[in-house]
Parts: structure tokens; sequence; C-alpha cells
């Protein structure tokens, strides 16, 4: 059965990447999946937190939704950060420190902000795209300035997928489509499918194990071609 937008089940939405879309930054992507859009940048800055050993660097996620990246305005969060966002940023940060060889930058802290321009599902998944874009690019050009011997970053993706009922999996969701959902995960892992993180899981109901490991086993399948569109699209743009 094909859905709203024409797609297949187990289809994705058309992927574009504009690499250096913020000049000033030291790596940055706007990624467009669908019709969700994400600014991804990256700053490198000296120092750590306290927690981080001698002769480590650090990363840490700033995540946020604009007041009209949705339908309704999302209010801006000035003083406090809503609870959704907390456990985006920390999930964002747990997949990132997970690919990133830390110890490579030692003394630096990276900041990678991913600020949703446009919400259509997916954000975390475009998030996580767009910020590995953006740090692929300010890391490639620390190598061409003789700052960096070793490459440091882990080829990754991210996938989202849905479950509607019956044997009804759909890959990369529209917000419509999740809000339907009787369950959704998001698939983080390497282009070698090695998992960094399974996020998700039942919205008000068990999953059945069948299809839980179906989900996960389509979301790990799914992401080394994605790794190498992701590639593709920003060699593309940097023509």
């Amino acid at each position: 059965m094909n859905r709203k937008d024409g797609r297949e089940p187990l289809e994705l939405r058309p992927l574009r990447i504009t690499p250096g879309y913020a000049e000033y930054a030291e790596g940055s992507a706007l990624l467009e999946l669908g019709k969700t859009r994400v600014l991804a940048t990256v700053t490198l800055t000296e120092g750590t937190p306290r927690h981080v050993k001698r002769g480590a660097g650090w990363l840490m996620v700033e995540y946020n939704l604009l007041p009209r990246s949705t339908r309704v305005r999302t209010q801006r969060e000035r003083f406090k950060l809503g609870g959704r966002t907390q456990e985006v940023q920390r999930f964002l940060g747990r997949a990132f420190r997970a690919a990133l060889d830390l110890k490579a930058l030692p003394g630096k802290t990276v900041v990678v902000d991913a600020d949703v321009l446009q919400a259509d599902g997916g954000t975390r998944v475009a998030s996580l795209l767009g910020g590995y874009a953006a740090l692929f690019l300010a890391l490639d050009a620390l190598v061409k300035r003789g700052e960096l011997d070793d490459w440091p970053l882990t080829p990754f993706a991210a996938v989202s997928l849905v479950w509607q009922g019956e044997d009804r999996v759909l890959l990369d969701p529209t917000q419509v489509e999740d809000e339907n959902a009787w369950a959704d995960l998001t698939v983080v892992a390497t282009e070698a499918t090695d998992v960094i993180e399974v996020h998700g899981g039942g919205e008000g109901r068990p999953v059945p194990r069948a299809v839980y490991e179906r989900m996960v086993g389509i979301g790990l399948d799914t992401v080394p071609g994605l790794v190498r569109q992701v590639h593709r699209a920003l060699r593309e743009g940097l023509k």
C-alpha cells in the first residue's frame, strides 16, 4: 500500500544537503528530509567541562524548534528547556559522542547546534544527519590545515520507523504517520551496522517481539545506504 506522499512503505523521503550554509561556523549544513528542514552548525571551542579527563575533548548538542517550524507556534524556551528538548539533546549527544574519538581533539569542546526550521516528522534523524554533515566538514577543514592527523569520526546515520498495526511498518514517517503510530523507533548505527542506539517503543500498547525485531532490522539495513547518500550529497554540494 502506497502512502499519501506516494512512497512505498520502506522508501525514504528525498534527502538534500546544502553544505556551508552558515558562513561563520566551522562546519554547517542545511539538511532537508522531505518537508523537514534542519540547520546544523558546528563550533570548536577551547576548554572542556570539569568532568572530562585530561587529554580528551568533549562534544555537546543543543537542539531547538524554531517558533513556526510547527503548525502551531512553538514557544521559545528562553529560561528553562522543556522535557522533550532535554531528552532529544541527550539522545543526540550520546550518538555523536559514540561516533567521535574525543581523544583526537584534546582540550577542545565541539558544539553541535541543530535548529529545526520546519518540522514534518523525523527531526531527530534530520538533526543527526545534518549534524554529521556539519561535523564532517569541520573535521575535514582541520585535516586540510594540518591540525588533525587521524580521522576521528566513524561514519554513521540514523533512521526512524513506525508500526501502525498488523504488518504495516513505515520507514521515515511524516508527522501525520508518526501521530497515528502504535510504536516508533529511531535506529542509530554505523555504516558497518554496529548499533549506537535504538530509541523508542510502543505508544500505549506492547509491541510484538517479531515486529520490534523487524523494525530494528529494517533500520540497520537502511543505514549503510543512507551514510553513502549523505556523503554523495556532500560531494555534490561542494562542487
